[in-house]
């Protein structure tokens, strides 16, 4: 059990990181210097980023598999200001997006320090600073990504005139992504049920897990769900 301290102390950097996470300098400055993810340079092939539990992790894997050559991917950073930073770099981006509600509840699940409702303030802030960007990438959203990732690779490829080669999305190639994501984690954590907290493949357990937090998240204040909820309507309503 985290003390108190550390709890308020995970919070609070928390809160500062998604209040400056928008600046792209900030944000790759940072990435950086914590080793945060891959970041985005004049030399990167695509950026595939989105709020954590988005299926970052199989998106990268699934992207990188339908290639078959070593890419240059720049990935979680979960900060708003790393998809401007591609931007301005004239860099391929593709923005993840899941229900806030399912997305929230996994994030707190592995970041126990944060309560629900900060996690959705930082949804929120993650979304609303790209929103008047939507035009410039494509967004991706869960249920598609974990579907039929080659139709979102195809959109990238008509939207920025690219050419890489869409993820086939077969029970043998989603397998293979899937065997990739727990070998990363059971390296980081070990094959124990703690795995499931973690990985970011389908799990019973870890429903399970999200179920015994749904009544926070439907205490929170309307006002904060009804607004993420339209949030998510617009990027994954007219995903393009």
């Amino acid at each position: 059990m985290l003390g108190a301290g550390r709890r308020l102390g995970s919070r609070a950097a928390y809160e500062a990181k998604t209040l400056v996470a928008a600046s792209p300098r900030l944000t790759v400055a940072a990435a950086r210097w914590r080793g945060h993810g891959e970041v985005v340079g004049p030399g990167s092939d695509i950026l595939i980023e989105g709020y954590p539990r988005s299926a970052n992790q199989f998106s990268v894997a699934a992207f990188r598999l339908a290639q078959g050559r070593p890419m240059r991917v720049a990935h979680h950073t979960h900060a708003p200001g790393h998809v401007l930073a591609a931007l301005r770099l004239h860099v391929p981006a593709i923005v993840l997006i899941r229900d806030p509600c399912d997305s929230v509840l996994e994030f707190v699940l592995v970041r126990p320090t944060l309560t629900v409702r900060q996690a959705l303030r930082g949804w929120i802030r993650f979304y609303s600073a790209l929103q008047p960007h939507r035009a410039r990438f494509v967004t991706g959203p869960f249920s598609e990504v974990t579907s039929d990732f080659g139709a979102v690779i195809r959109r990238a490829n008509e939207r920025f005139g690219s050419a890489f080669v869409p993820f086939d999305h077969t029970e043998e190639n989603v397998r293979e992504c899937f065997r990739q994501m727990d070998a990363y984690w059971e390296g980081r954590i070990g094959a124990t049920e703690e795995l499931e907290r973690y990985v970011g493949r389908p799990s019973a357990t870890r429903d399970r897990w999200k179920d015994d937090l749904l009544e926070t998240y439907l205490r929170l204040p309307s006002a904060l769900r009804s607004g993420a909820e339209e949030l998510y309507r617009n990027f994954a309503g007219g995903a393009s």
